[in-house]
This record gives structure tokens, C-alpha cells and sequence, in this order.
């Protein structure tokens, strides 16, 4: 009987240890602002998709906040890109509901398009960490 309490407690040790992580809380927010990046790279950009890129574009910016939050100073510098890409993008979409013609509906794609290439580079500035 004590042998099964030994491999009961081994495999609880051993069950516990696979669920942890060692990974700082940044990860988990990286993670978060990559979903919300794929979000607003998937969205619909128009006359009705632009209250949704509206939305998701709110979420992403928390998930920012977050990140900043968790990283402290560590990756300030490529925080701030993000977070002015994403100003671009807030900007684009004002014009755009503003004036919801072709011409401003296609110009958000490309503040979106530079947003996702800053959270690249986050991204890449995060890979030795996560």
C-alpha cells in the first residue's frame, strides 16, 4: 500500500510541475496583444466593420497597457512603436467613419498593416524572453 502512496505522489509532483510555468506574467500579455492584432488584421474594414475594428482595436490597446504594465521599462522602446502605430490606426478609423468612402475605408489597411509590423518587432524583442 505505501509503494501506491509513493507513485501517487510522484505522479502529483510530476502533474503539478507540467502545469506550471516558468514564463514571466509579459508572455502571458504578449500573447493577449497578439490575439488582438489578429483580430484587427482579420476584420472586415467596412461602412459596418469599422465599429468592430473600433472595438477590437479598444481591446488591443488594453492588452497594450498590460504588456507595459508587465514589462516595466524592459521593452519601453518598442511599446511606444506599438502604441503609436496604434494611434495611426485610432486615426484612420475616425477618418473613416468620418467619411466612409472607398478611398478612407482602403486607407486604414495600411496603419493596420504598419501596426502588426510593430508587434512583430515586439514580438521579436520579446523572443529571448518568451
Amino acid at each position: 500500500m505505501s509503494r501506491w502512496i509513493a507513485v501517487a505522489a510522484v505522479v502529483a509532483a510530476v502533474g503539478t510541475s507540467a502545469c506550471s510555468t516558468d514564463q514571466p506574467a509579459v508572455c502571458d500579455s504578449f500573447a493577449a496583444v497578439q490575439h488582438s492584432i489578429d483580430q484587427i488584421r482579420n476584420a472586415n474594414v467596412g461602412e459596418n466593420g469599422l465599429s468592430q475594428l473600433r472595438a477590437d482595436l479598444a481591446q488591443f490597446k488594453d492588452n497594450l497597457t498590460q504588456l507595459h504594465a508587465d514589462a516595466k521599462t524592459q521593452f519601453a522602446a518598442e511599446i511606444q512603436a506599438v502604441q503609436a502605430a496604434a494611434t495611426q490606426v485610432s486615426a484612420s478609423i475616425t477618418t473613416a467613419r468620418a467619411t466612409p468612402d472607398a478611398a478612407s475605408l482602403a486607407a486604414v489597411r495600411a496603419p493596420v498593416t504598419a501596426l502588426q509590423s510593430s508587434v512583430q518587432n515586439l514580438g521579436a524583442a520579446l523572443s529571448g524572453t518568451c
